[in-house]
């Protein structure tokens, strides 16, 4: 899955274009707005999907080697962590939609990717 397919996936909006976001291959997705429960993650090649709009989901998707941000609830990004996505060339999106249906909606479309490369 590649983020454009997320715009495609979802309502949702680009708001900083990371320097991966062209070849980036989205596997899965964590979600959560504890980002201690974030840097335990073992998943590769993931987004995370949370609503909070600071600084420190910027960092912990450094951290943790995530591709992108994708802000639930209709949450913008607050200045510092644009900024600070810029820095480490991290994409960021956002959704009006809550975390269940964005969940569901990526892992819907997961799912198909999957099935059409077992296929191939």
């Amino acid at each position: 899955m590649t983020f454009n397919d997320i715009l495609n996936a979802l309502p949702c909006k680009l708001v900083v274009r990371g320097a991966s976001y062209d070849e980036a291959q989205i596997r899965s997705l964590v979600a959560s707005d504890l980002m201690s429960d974030v840097l335990t993650t073992t998943e590769d090649n993931f987004i995370i999907s949370t609503s909070l709009n600071s600084e420190q989901v910027v960092r912990t998707a450094d951290i943790v080697g995530a591709l992108g941000i994708l802000l639930v609830n209709g949450k913008n990004p607050q200045e510092g962590m644009k900024r600070l996505a810029e820095e480490h060339d991290l994409t960021i999106l956002t959704t009006p939609r809550d975390s269940f249906r964005t969940c569901m909606a990526i892992g819907r479309a997961l799912e198909k990717e999957k099935e059409k490369s077992e296929k191939a």
